[in-house]
């Protein structure tokens, strides 16, 4: 992975205030980054929800709940 010198000689200071090897920084931030992914992931399937349930009754009631529902749970997959 290249990084302009400026931007690695940051990173280095920051991973040793940290008194953490730069591996351990780095994978947190990764870490963070994917449980990030996964909560927007989450919160937009809420949005969906709630936008689903607020149109007038289009069908099979039902079938909008299993389609949330597979929604949900490909969203929170690798939680």
């Amino acid at each position: 992975m290249k990084l302009e010198p400026e931007l690695h000689a940051k990173f280095m200071e920051e991973a040793e205030a940290a008194h953490r090897p730069v591996s351990q920084v780095l994978r947190e931030f990764v870490q963070r980054q994917r449980e990030v992914r996964e909560h927007d992931k989450f919160l937009h399937c809420e949005v969906e929800f709630v936008r689903l349930s607020m149109v007038p009754a289009k069908g099979n009631r039902m079938m909008k709940l299993s389609w949330i529902a597979a929604r949900r749970a490909n969203a929170t997959k690798g939680v």
